[in-house]
C-alpha cells in the first residue's frame, strides 16, 4: 500500500503536452493547479532548456516556487526563475564529444547565458527532422563552426545534444560508449518512432532527472515512497526508478511498457486522452480533505 503523494514529478513532450500541440490541456492544467491547492509539489521534469519550457507553463496557474527540472536534470530552477542547483557538461569534455559524435547527426550544445544559448555547426544540417525545434528555438540559435571553437575552457556548457534517425543514434550511442569519452558523460537517449527522430542528450557525469528528483526531494524532506512520477520515454527511466510510484503513459514504446510490467509500474491513458489528469486526480483521491 502506497502512502499519499506529497510529489509527483511531470515529464512533457509525450506525458502532459498532447502530441500535435504545444499547449497543455485544460484538464492537466486543472489536474496540476489541484494537486498544488492539495499541498502536492508539483515538479515538472523535462528534457527541454528552461527558456523553452517556461512559456508553455505560463498562464496555467501554477505557483511561482514550482520546481523545474530541465536539461534531463542539469538544471533545477523554479518557474519564477531562482536557480536551485545546476550542473556543467566541461569544456574539453564537449570537445572530445564533437569528434566522436558529428559524423552521426546534429550537434547541439546548451549553455547558461542570455542569448545564443544554443551552439550548432551547421543549421543547414539541423533543418531536417527537428526543423520544428530549429524554427522554435531560431533566436537563441548561433553558428559556430568548427564546433570546438564554442567550447572553450571556463565556458562549460550545460549539456549537448545529437539527434538523427533511430537506427543512426542506436550506432551513435554504441560508439560514445566505445569511445574515451564515455566514462566522461551521461547520455540519455529519448525516441520519437513515429517521426523516426532519436535524441542523445550528453550530460555531466552522474546527473538525470532521477538524481536531480532525488535531490530536490531531499531538500524538501520527502521520502521517495511519497514521490510519484509520471513519463512515456528513455529519458523518464530514471525518475520512474527512483521514484516510490511510477507511472507509464498509454502511448510510450511498447518495450518501455513492457519494462513497466515486470518493474511493477502502473500505466495511465496516452498524452492525447489526458493520462496525467487520469493520474493525478486518482492520487488526489487518496488524500485527506482533497477535493478533485
Amino acid at each position: 500500500m502506497h502512502p499519499p503523494i506529497r510529489m509527483v514529478a511531470i515529464d512533457m513532450d509525450g506525458t502532459l503536452l498532447p502530441t500535435f500541440t504545444q499547449a497543455v490541456s485544460a484538464r492537466n492544467a486543472q489536474a496540476l493547479r489541484a494537486a498544488q491547492q492539495a499541498g502536492v509539489t508539483v515538479v515538472i521534469a523535462t528534457g527541454r532548456r528552461t527558456g523553452y519550457t517556461v512559456p508553455l507553463l505560463e498562464g496555467l496557474g501554477l505557483r511561482a516556487d514550482t520546481p523545474l527540472i530541465t536539461s534531463n536534470g542539469a538544471v533545477t530552477s523554479t518557474l519564477a526563475g531562482t536557480l536551485i542547483d545546476q550542473r556543467r557538461l566541461e569544456a574539453h569534455v564537449a570537445r572530445g564529444l564533437c569528434a566522436v559524435l558529428r559524423e552521426f547527426g546534429v550537434l547541439v550544445f546548451t549553455f547558461d547565458r542570455p542569448g545564443n544559448e544554443l551552439v550548432v555547426e551547421d543549421l543547414d544540417k539541423a533543418q531536417g527532422r527537428i526543423a520544428l525545434w530549429v524554427e522554435a528555438n531560431r533566436k537563441a540559435i548561433q553558428v559556430v563552426k568548427p564546433l570546438e571553437n564554442a567550447l572553450k575552457d571556463g565556458d562549460d556548457p550545460i549539456q549537448g545534444m545529437v539527434a538523427g534517425g533511430l537506427s543512426r543514434m542506436r550506432q551513435a550511442e554504441k560508439a560514445l560508449k566505445a569511445s574515451q569519452w564515455g566514462d566522461a558523460c551521461e547520455c540519455t537517449r529519448t525516441e520519437y518512432p513515429g517521426r523516426d527522430l532519436s535524441i542523445l542528450d550528453l550530460l555531466p557525469k552522474a546527473v538525470s532527472k532521477g538524481t536531480a528528483l532525488q535531490m530536490l526531494a531531499a531538500q524538501l524532506g520527502m521520502d521517495r515512497k511519497e514521490v510519484m512520477a509520471i513519463g512515456d520515454n528513455w529519458n523518464d527511466v530514471g525518475m520512474l526508478e527512483w521514484a516510490g510510484q511510477a507511472i507509464v503513459m498509454g502511448n510510450a514504446a511498447l518495450e518501455l511498457r513492457t519494462m513497466a510490467r515486470t518493474r511493477g509500474w502502473k500505466q495511465t491513458p496516452s498524452n492525447d486522452e489526458d493520462g496525467v489528469a487520469v493520474a493525478l486526480e486518482a492520487a488526489l483521491k487518496k488524500l485527506p480533505d482533497a477535493r478533485v
